[in-house]
């Protein structure tokens, strides 16, 4: 269940992420891919800072601003 869960936060998160930085999402895969990511990245982020997500709504934030990121890095070394 967890599983499932992590997928479907990740698939918004890419999607929530992709609509702030693109203005248009990447299809369902590509949202799951910026999203899990974005996930990963986040925790990273959190974890450097000292924050916890907790629950449903945290973990959708943090990955959300973990997809940011990524979509600005990436953003940044296709137009270097």
């Amino acid at each position: 269940m967890e599983i499932l869960w992590f997928v479907l936060i990740g698939i918004v998160a890419g999607w929530i992420a992709a609509q702030i930085m693109r203005g248009h999402g990447f299809g369902l895969v590509g949202d799951l891919i910026v999203g899990v990511v974005g996930a990963v990245i986040g925790g990273f982020i959190f974890s450097m800072v000292g924050l916890d997500a907790y629950g449903l709504l945290g973990s959708l934030a943090m990955a959300t601003i973990g997809a940011i990121v990524l979509l600005g890095v990436a953003g940044l070394i296709r137009h270097a």
